[in-house]
């Protein structure tokens, strides 16, 4: 079965939100690559990007979530316009607050973590840096969808 693994564009603090996750999440970094790493004679690196989030990411369960700054030559993220949310089902009620609690710390509630009309545990939200999940426990489905 193939997996979904999401990427997430950042205006310079990829690394800064990827930390944040990471403390939610657990685990250690499969790969950070800077800018400077890329740069070449053809390829030059802007001074002021050359330390910027390049690819980073970090495994979750059989997931991988991964993302990168957007160089400023390619313009800015409008981090209030996201189109889609990472959606986390949870393996229990307790890894569904643990998740909820953590990522949406800083951020802005839409649907507060709670029994749903549908018969799951569910909360919807936007973190610190503007990015839009939902958490979900649904006890048919022990944490499988």
């Amino acid at each position: 079965m193939a997996l979904i693994n999401p990427h997430i564009n950042f205006n310079g603090n990829a690394e800064e939100a990827f930390n944040f996750y990471k403390s939610v999440f657990g685990g250690e970094f499969a790969t950070i690559v800077r800018f400077k790493e890329m740069s070449s004679p053809e390829h030059p690196i802007a001074e002021s990007e050359e330390n910027k989030i390049m690819h980073i990411a970090l495994p979750i369960g059989q997931n991988v979530l991964m993302g990168n700054d957007v160089p400023e030559f390619m313009g800015r993220v409008d981090e209030n316009e996201n189109r889609s949310k990472i959606s986390i089902s949870a393996e229990s009620r307790e890894e569904a607050d643990k998740l909820f609690n953590g990522l949406s710390a800083g951020g802005s509630v839409e649907v507060p973590i709670d029994d749903s009309p549908w018969g799951s545990y569910f909360a919807m939200f936007r973190d610190k840096y503007g990015i839009e999940w939902m958490v979900d426990f649904d006890p048919k489905y022990q944490g499988k969808v």
